[in-house]
C-alpha cells in the first residue's frame, strides 16, 4: 500500500513539473519570437521585463536573464552618453545570474563581449582601448567554450567593421571574420526552441556593406 502511494506520489510530481517546463517553454517561445522581430528601445524594455519576470519564477533556469540582458545591450545601440552605461550595467547584472547559473557557457560570454563592446561607444577615444581589450579577451573565450558558436565570429566582425583602419579595422578585415560566421551559421543547431539563434541576418546585412566600395 504505501509503496502503490509513493508511486502514485512520484507520478503526480512528474505531472506537474512537466506542466510547469510546458508553461515556462510557452511563455519564453512567445517573447523570443518577438525578441527577434523588434529593435525598438521600447519593446525591447517591455521584453525585458518579461524575461526578469520569468527569471523570478523560474530560478534554476539561465536563459531568462540571459534573454533580459540581450534586451539592454540591443537597447544600447539607440541611444546615446551616458545612458549607454546604464544600459550596460543593467545587462551585467542579468547576465552575471544567467553565469552563476550555467558557468563558463559561450552564449553568456557571447553577451559579457558585446556589453564590453557596447561601452567603448561612450567615448571610442578613451574607451577604446580598455574595452575593446576586454571584450576581445570575453569573445575568445566564447569560442572556446564551443567551437560551433557562429556569434563570436559575428562580434568579431562587427568589432573590425567599426574600428578605424589606421587602428587595425576595417572592411577587409570585418568580411573573413562573418564569412566565417555565416559559413557556421549554415550548419549551427540550436539546443532547443528557445535556445539563442541570433545573428544570421545581420551577418549577412555586414558581408554586403563589406562589399560596398
Amino acid at each position: 500500500m504505501k509503496k502503490t502511494i509513493l508511486i502514485a506520489l512520484i507520478a503526480l510530481t512528474s505531472i506537474g513539473v512537466k506542466a510547469q517546463n510546458k508553461k515556462y517553454i510557452s511563455a519564453m517561445e512567445k517573447n523570443v519570437a518577438e525578441l527577434d522581430t523588434t529593435r525598438d528601445a521600447t519593446k525591447l524594455q517591455n521584453l525585458a521585463n518579461n524575461f526578469e519576470r520569468i527569471a523570478g519564477a523560474e530560478k534554476a533556469e539561465w536563459l531568462p536573464n540571459y534573454y533580459a540582458a540581450y534586451c539592454y545591450v540591443n537597447m544600447t545601440y539607440s541611444t546615446k552618453g551616458d545612458m549607454i552605461d546604464t544600459y550596460c550595467d543593467k545587462a551585467d547584472k542579468f547576465i552575471n545570474k544567467a553565469d552563476s547559473i550555467s558557468p563558463n557557457n559561450s552564449e553568456i560570454y557571447t553577451i559579457k563581449s558585446q556589453i564590453a563592446s557596447a561601452r567603448i561607444s561612450v567615448n571610442p577615444m578613451s574607451r577604446g582601448q580598455k574595452y575593446g581589450t576586454e571584450s576581445a579577451v570575453l569573445r575568445d573565450k566564447a569560442k572556446e567554450f564551443d567551437k560551433t558558436n557562429p556569434r563570436p565570429y559575428y562580434l568579431e566582425g562587427t568589432a573590425y567593421f567599426y574600428t578605424p583602419p589606421m587602428f587595425g579595422g576595417g572592411k577587409d578585415k570585418a568580411k573573413p571574420a562573418f564569412e566565417k560566421a555565416l559559413k557556421m551559421y549554415e550548419t549551427f543547431k540550436p539546443a532547443s526552441s528557445i535556445s539563442p539563434n541570433w545573428g544570421k541576418r545581420s551577418t549577412e546585412y555586414f558581408i554586403k556593406e563589406c562589399d560596398k566600395k
